[in-house]
């Protein structure tokens, strides 16, 4: 009876996936049953904060991998449990905790969500349609009513700065072959340089660390040429009161909580001009 349960699992994931241009493997079909328990196990959690928290160190030890979205000639919503980036796991997190909060833990729930979070006004539209720009990515989160940039709020100063890291180095992106994905990019790019956006130097952070809420996303902002921002992850207010940081880690390549609180950590990567916090709301 197990085994005929879990062949319409799969068939009913292989369905949607054709209807909706998703990429699930078998395997990533069996974590999302496996995550979907656990979430059940924490959705009591006090806040939101602490339940992103929570569902977030259920990846604990998940390798990192690179480009798990770069699949295939087509751009189709990718669902990897298995192997994350640091974008992918703040994605999954968020997903798997806006659905456990709606009461709707299945996968037709989490991928409609996924797809809202990852594609610009919630649209998967080819590949320029994905939020590649974090700093697009927290804007567009906002007007959505994900989140709330909060940057400003605690302490965080206007930064122009002009983004055009991936239409500078079309090299770098093999979907950037095709002509159609490259012009969309430049108008992105065009579009984001109209904008102005705060960051948190990190010389101010330490001062404003009591501001940060365990479950804010927070993005680390770079002084790298033509890039807004290089690494993602999830704040935790950890046993020593300081702030650190969940996140899938270059470092260790897994999923791990940083050692150093967010401050120590941030001085130690040289491009690092500060952050960008977002407020799951």
């Amino acid at each position: 009876m197990k085994k005929q349960l879990f062949l319409m699992f799969l068939f009913f994931c292989c369905a949607i996936s054709f209807a909706q241009q998703i990429t699930c493997s078998p395997k990533d079909s069996v974590a999302f049953k496996t995550k979907i328990k656990q979430v059940k196990l924490i959705s009591n959690a006090s806040n939101f904060g602490d339940s992103l928290v929570a569902i977030g160190k259920t990846f604990l030890k998940t390798p990192y991998v690179a480009k798990t979205l770069e699949i295939g000639e087509k751009e189709s919503l990718v669902v990897n449990l298995h192997g994350l980036d640091c974008t992918t796991f703040v994605e999954n997190v968020l997903a798997f905790g806006l659905i456990s909060r709606a009461d709707s833990l299945n996968f037709t729930a989490f991928t409609n969500t996924l797809q809202k979070i990852r594609y610009r006004d919630g649209n998967l539209d080819g590949y320029g349609s994905r939020l590649h720009y974090f700093t697009e990515w927290i804007f567009n989160n906002e007007t959505k009513g994900l989140v709330k940039n909060i940057t400003n709020q605690i302490g965080g100063k206007i930064v122009k700065k002009e983004i055009n890291f991936m239409g500078t180095h079309r090299d770098l992106y093999p979907f950037l072959k095709n002509d159609g994905n490259y012009n969309t990019i430049l108008k992105t790019e065009e579009a984001l340089n109209q904008n102005e956006f705060c960051v948190l130097a990190q010389e101010d952070i330490a001062a404003n660390e009591h501001l940060i809420k365990t479950g804010d996303i927070i993005a680390l902002a770079t002084s790298i040429n033509g890039l807004d921002v290089t690494h993602t992850g999830i704040a935790i207010r950890a046993e020593d009161g300081r702030i650190h940081m969940l996140h899938a880690s270059t470092g260790s390549m897994q999923v791990e909580v940083t050692k150093l609180p967010l401050v120590d950590y941030l001085k130690k990567i040289k491009s690092n001009i500060g952050i960008m916090v977002a407020r799951p709301i």
